[in-house]
């Protein structure tokens, strides 16, 4: 997997968007919606969503235009994803009391699918060569 998407690195990219879409449309949406039952405060879940939102568009303009010098705005993104996922656990911690059970398992889940992304992502910007 991480020779076919370092080869096509647009790819990476599109995934990245789209999941960063649908964090921003779950968290903004959805979450937002059944706030009572997961916990997180309607301000925060807000605050995520357009993170995740300006993520989602800075991966699609890479996923059109970066070609030549993809590697760093892959690390860029995997850096900006690796911060977004240390922001939402700091707010987990602080928000734990309010926290229900599905709120913290989406929580962990979405961390735990960004982090994989992370690695993913700087295994493919760490790459030699793409042919």
């Amino acid at each position: 997997m991480i020779g076919f998407l370092s080869k096509n690195p647009q790819k990476l990219f599109l995934i990245d968007s789209i999941g960063a879409l649908l964090s921003a449309f779950l968290l903004g949406v959805v979450l937002v919606k059944l706030e009572p039952f997961f916990g997180m405060p309607r301000k925060v879940l807000y605050l995520l969503s357009a993170i995740a939102l300006i993520f989602a568009v800075y991966s699609f303009f890479c996923f059109l235009y970066a070609r030549k010098d993809w590697r760093i705005f892959m690390k860029y993104i995997a850096f900006a994803n690796s911060a977004y996922c240390c922001l939402t656990i700091a707010l987990v911690f602080y928000f734990n009391r309010l926290l229900t059970i599905a709120g913290l398992l989406y929580f962990i889940i979405e961390v735990t699918l960004i982090f994989g992304l992370v690695i993913l992502e700087l295994k493919a910007a760490s790459r030699k060569s793409v042919k």
